[in-house]
């Protein structure tokens, strides 16, 4: 007889540049560890991330600016996405580029403030009253059609629900039965359905009729406890920019005139200080009656150098606005010029008085051993197996020219030590790769050695 042990299903995978961050791996004293949650290494840079993200939780830190300052490759764009990771799923998080601002169809300002708008979120708990449980039998009843002829239509149905302390039999109107045909809703599906406006949501199917096979089309959940008629508390999140959009977009009529008014109207239209002005003063008063709560999240903003002056100078009236949220900046670049001005220099390219308002952070670059943690964690990712003197010397390289470079080489080098039938990648798959695929430093030199040759 053979016992073998059976290893966990769970495996390492990495599909974008930064789905493998999961937090910014602090100890619960706040300080950080050296290899956790994703990230190596910055430990200074985490930890202040830490501080900042419990002052957005406490909501002390709103209408305020971070700027995340590095030299490429130092994981500014990964902290800012760990701390997005630290406030949950209901905080929201608006990631953009400062490129992005720049369109032929709006104005770099109303980019800018859509975006402050997407990052801050309006929290409205409402109560209502539900009919709940597990379907034990739909019976539409039918009646002569009053309009004549042979057909019959539904004049009510018959469903039955079923929970773990009772079952109860409703009589539903003919446009209810229409939503559980449209929700596909069966005997044995748990539903539940809003008594004052009479929507119906499935939930699921009940896991009383669960099957023992692995694989089901149907996510199961169990019998719904307590009375079948009860109160229910409904937490609903929506953005100031949804509501903007909802309040703008033109209610129109149902003739064609209107209809193809509306379609000739442009797909992107700017909506005006004075509508967001009437949604801000009805927000606080959601806020004041305590039916709805403000939660301020996150705007992103990379390569923030590619703002121009204009949108710096509106950065700087909508931080002191009374609605908005915190902006979290990012930038590589170190004294170079403000765009949109001639003459004047900044560090960053950040104007100082903008510069004065933010708490920076900034982020170091990797040593060898750190590169060489980054390196063994990759290969293990991409299933790549490296020998000890090949990772020794990748991470020379990474020292030499760029952690990003070095990433890089571990494919190609992989298939170099394929062709070379090696069962790892060696040292001299990764050298002749390297010699293959130029870094950004030996590029810049060659040119500026065959200048006279290029155009």
């Amino acid at each position: 007889m053979q016992i073998e042990e059976v290893k966990g299903a769970t495996k390492e995978q990495r599909v974008a540049t930064h789905s493998h961050i999961r937090g910014l791996g602090l100890k619960p004293d706040g300080s950080a560890e050296a290899v956790a949650a994703g990230f190596v290494g910055q430990e200074t840079a985490r930890e202040a991330a830490g501080v900042v993200a419990d002052l957005i939780k406490s909501k002390r830190f709103a209408g305020r600016a971070v700027l995340l300052a590095g030299a490429p490759g130092t994981g500014k764009t990964a902290i800012a996405y760990a701390i997005s990771q630290e406030l949950g799923p209901r905080v929201p998080f608006c990631p953009m580029t400062g490129s992005e601002v720049y369109s032929s169809e709006v104005k770099k300002t109303e980019v800018l403030m859509e975006s402050f708008r997407r990052a801050i979120s309006l929290r409205v708990k409402e109560t209502k009253e539900v009919y709940e449980g597990e379907v034990t039998e739909i019976t539409p009843e039918e009646a002569e059609n009053p309009l004549g002829g042979y057909s019959k239509t539904v004049a009510n149905v018959v469903i039955g629900l079923k929970t773990a302390k009772g079952t109860k039999q409703l009589r539903l109107d003919p446009s209810i039965y229409e939503s559980l045909l449209k929700e596909k809703v069966t005997a044995g599906d748990v539903i539940y359905i809003e008594a004052n406006t009479g929507s119906v949501k499935r939930v699921g199917r009940s896991d009383a009729f669960a099957t023992e096979y692995d694989l089901e089309a149907d996510e199961y959940v169990p019998l719904p406890k307590g009375d079948v008629h009860k109160r229910r508390e409904v937490i609903q999140d929506v953005t100031l920019h949804d509501l903007d959009v909802a309040n703008a977009r033109p209610q129109g009529g149902q003739d064609i005139v209107s209809m193809m008014s509306q379609l000739m109207k442009p797909r992107k239209t700017e909506i005006t200080e004075k509508m967001r002005a009437e949604i801000n003063k009805a927000v606080n008063k959601y806020v004041e009656q305590g039916t709805a709560e403000l939660i301020p999240g996150v705007l992103f903003i990379d390569e923030v150098h590619m703002l121009d002056i204009e949108c710096f100078t509106y950065l700087n009236r909508a931080l002191e606005s009374n609605i908005s949220p915190i902006v979290v900046l990012a930038s590589n670049r170190g004294l170079c010029a403000i765009r949109g001005t001639e003459d004047q220099h900044a560090p960053h390219g950040i104007p100082r008085d903008l510069l004065d308002r933010m708490l920076i952070v900034r982020t170091a670059p990797y040593t060898k051993g750190e590169i060489q943690i980054i390196l063994d964690i990759r290969s293990k990712i991409e299933g790549l197996k490296l020998s000890p003197e090949a990772l020794d010397y990748a991470s020379d390289v990474g020292v030499k020219t760029s952690l990003r470079y070095a990433i890089q080489l571990l494919t190609p080098a992989n298939v170099m030590a394929q062709i070379s039938g090696h069962g790892e990648i060696q040292k001299d798959d990764i050298a002749e790769t390297g010699d293959l695929f130029f870094d950004a430093k030996k590029s810049v030199t060659l040119v500026q050695s065959a200048g006279a040759q290029l155009l």
